[in-house]
């Protein structure tokens, strides 16, 4: 049973991705997961919606589980000397899941351009079980951080989204969210000239 409903999810994720929510079918998610109809009513009794609203949100638990992977490893043994190098090595584990993840990604890109047709629950349900933990997640260690000295910053919240709009705002621009992936080099450059910038306006003086 949970074989066949991790197909269903999978079969449906590349499908919502591919040709988004209002244009996707049962029976397009059926074929592309290799089960009847009535296997996906069985799961998701509510249909296209509930299946929609699990695809979003497992996908997003995902990704926030790999980002705060990223703060656990790279943002608690900082130290003063190596604080750029932390901060570059700490973006790039953040951008990663971008191309682990790139079935859950299109997605979201498909969410977006169809915000106005998705249901609202829908689209708050995504915010709060991935971009919202992974953004409280960093805020609470960007305190720590300037609890310690190692940054200079009032609001260490609004410290960590402008590093996030420093780097990773460019790269999801840059690739429309993954779907036209960067060399390695041209994301290196990215996240090393705006660590750079961060820490012009955060650093100790």
């Amino acid at each position: 049973m949970a074989d066949k409903r991790a197909a269903i999810v999978q079969g449906a994720r590349k499908v919502f991705g591919r040709d988004g929510y209002t244009r996707t079918s049962v029976d397009s998610i059926a074929k592309e997961a290799v089960v009847s109809t009535r296997t996906i009513y069985n799961h998701f009794p509510g249909g296209k919606a509930q299946l929609f609203r699990a695809v979003v949100v497992e996908g997003s638990e995902t990704v926030v589980e790999a980002r705060l992977d990223a703060i656990d490893r790279r943002l608690y043994k900082v130290t003063a000397a190596d604080l750029e190098q932390d901060l570059v090595e700490f973006v790039r584990a953040w951008v990663a899941p971008l191309h682990r993840f790139s079935d859950h990604f299109a997605v979201v890109r498909q969410m977006r351009v169809e915000s106005a047709h998705v249901p609202e629950e829908f689209l708050t349900a995504w915010r709060r079980s991935g971009p919202q933990r992974a953004a409280e997640a960093v805020a609470e260690r960007f305190e720590r951080l300037a609890a310690d000295g190692l940054l200079t910053a009032d609001d260490p919240a609004r410290a960590a989204r402008h590093l996030l709009l420093l780097t990773v705002a460019e790269i999801d621009d840059r690739s429309v969210h993954g779907a036209l992936p960067l060399s390695e080099e041209a994301e290196g450059a990215i996240i090393e000239s705006g660590v750079r910038a961060f820490l012009q306006g955060y650093a100790p003086r």
